[in-house]
């Protein structure tokens, strides 16, 4: 992809606001070409400084809805609740509900085993800082509804999780992303606290900070103005409903967003202030130049001291960041699950570049248009000939029919979408997405035969335990 790098970020950081009208206009700029590239159905950015704050948004809620969003639209906001859930946790340590080095065993369900390695145990701030040693996600997920994975997944379905874990490594030997950890932290602050993690957050941030729209049940005001989700491909996708919701589950929008980054950049005074500083502390080394704080990565090198975060779910990519020393605040919401990160990055720091978007999807709208009017065998017919012609417009990977298949089993087409996945696989062989994806499909089929047949290829070529988990369970059904 082309590289850019424009005016925007060094007038930004050499004169803060004192341009605005310009900057506001070159924001505008990049956005509505991101949005024209097909990046996202609509992208709202919002700054905050010593001035004031500043929104800017572009593009439209959903191809049947044209309204542009404001700073009261609603966007899931995925990962971004995990800083949310450092900052319960640091609050909570300051009043000496907890201490960062406790033992998680201290806080779990006496049947619960939390695993150790050589002695070494997992502690909340092992948790916290993602050096716990547990993976991305859990492997015992079977969602009823495949499109909104993490709705049915229970503390006690975590709790099995955990006392079957078996550690490869000792507690903070290195930093693993885990969403799982972050699920285990909310488990804790919620016994700790005696409330739900919503209403926590509610009671100990929003109350503190002045906002009333970061939840996680949306009320049917809020729902009214939620930005619809939607795929890479633009195409309408489903909400997630994350049960444990430290794992990922928060709404928000650009208001109340930009209140928790002002407070986070110092630019407001609050109860909460003790706790934000510590929620920014280096905590363990991370990768490259960066730590990780309390949810948040840092970056404390050459006079800088930048924190951030950015989350996705299904159809929506969030990116929020902190300039300490500007006391500036950055906040990108986005419905539709392409990352926004390189443009968060580059408003705060003009030397970090921004990807311009280029959209991929030219042989799914094809083939996708193809099955609906003619079916799935004069596509595949269709899809053979453009990759014969290798015309410049297309561009042909795994990915393409993978998405047409999952289009076709989301409306239930599983004739067609198995059709889809099978020639995917003649196509790509080591597709492990595909092979999911099929094997899913065969068993909300009824087809246990072909699904545990599909498993077990699956096992073979990857070595994600979760393959194994579901043909035990298949097998002992």
């Amino acid at each position: 992809m082309t590289k850019i790098i424009t005016l925007l970020g060094f007038l930004l950081i050499s004169c803060g606001f004192a341009q605005a009208q310009i900057q506001t206009e070159q924001i505008q700029a990049l956005i509505d070409r991101e949005v024209a590239n097909k990046r996202a159905k609509s992208i709202i950015v919002g700054i905050v400084d010593s001035s004031g704050r500043h929104i800017i948004s572009a593009g439209r809620l959903s191809d049947t809805d044209g309204r542009k969003p404001d700073g009261n639209t609603m966007y899931e906001i995925g990962s971004i609740t995990k800083v949310f859930a450092g900052l319960l946790l640091a609050d909570l340590s300051l009043e000496n509900q907890v201490q960062l080095d406790d033992p998680v065993s201290k806080f779990v369900p006496s049947y619960v085993r939390v695993p150790a390695m050589n002695g070494k145990q997992i502690t909340l701030r092992h948790l916290v800082s993602h050096r716990a040693g547990f993976p991305r996600n859990p492997v015992n997920v079977d969602p009823g509804n495949l499109d909104n994975p993490f709705a049915d997944y229970t503390p006690e379905l975590l709790y099995e999780y955990i006392s079957n874990f078996t550690p490869t490594r000792e507690a903070n030997a290195r930093f693993q992303y885990s969403n799982s950890g972050f699920c285990l932290l909310g488990e804790v602050v919620t016994k700790v606290s005696g409330k739900d993690f919503e209403t926590l957050t509610k009671e100990r941030i929003n109350a503190a900070l002045g906002m009333d729209r970061t939840v996680y049940k949306l009320t049917p005001q809020l729902r009214e103005n939620l930005a619809p989700p939607h795929l890479p491909n633009g195409a309408r996708s489903s909400e997630w409903d994350i049960q444990l919701v430290a794992g990922g589950g928060l709404r928000s929008c650009a208001n109340d967003l930009l209140t928790f980054a002002a407070a986070n950049a110092g630019l407001v005074q609050t109860r909460l202030q003790p706790a934000i500083e510590l929620s920014h502390l280096p905590q363990a080394k991370k990768e490259g130049k960066e730590f990780m704080a309390m949810g948040w990565t840092l970056y404390n090198q050459n006079g800088e001291n930048i924190v951030y975060k950015d989350g996705s779910t299904g159809g929506y990519y969030s990116f929020i960041g902190v300039d300490k020393v500007r006391k500036r605040g950055i906040i990108i919401l986005s419905n539709t699950s392409n990352s926004v990160t390189d443009l968060g990055k580059h408003l705060l720091d003009s030397r970090s570049p921004v990807e311009t978007y280029t959209y991929t999807w030219a042989v799914y709208d094809t083939v996708y248009s193809t099955v609906k009017k003619r079916g799935a065998k004069k596509a595949i017919s269709l899809y053979q000939e453009l990759k014969a012609q290798q015309h410049p417009r297309f561009s042909f990977d795994e990915q393409q029919l993978l998405y047409v298949g999952n289009e076709l089993r989301r409306q239930n087409k599983i004739k067609e979408a198995i059709q889809i996945y099978q020639y995917n696989l003649q196509e790509y062989p080591k597709s492990v997405n595909t092979y999911d994806q099929l094997a899913e499909t065969y068993k909300r089929q009824g087809n246990k035969k072909m699904a545990i047949e599909t498993f077990e290829k699956l096992a073979a070529m990857d070595d994600n335990l979760r393959w194994k988990w579901m043909l035990a369970k298949l097998k002992a059904e």
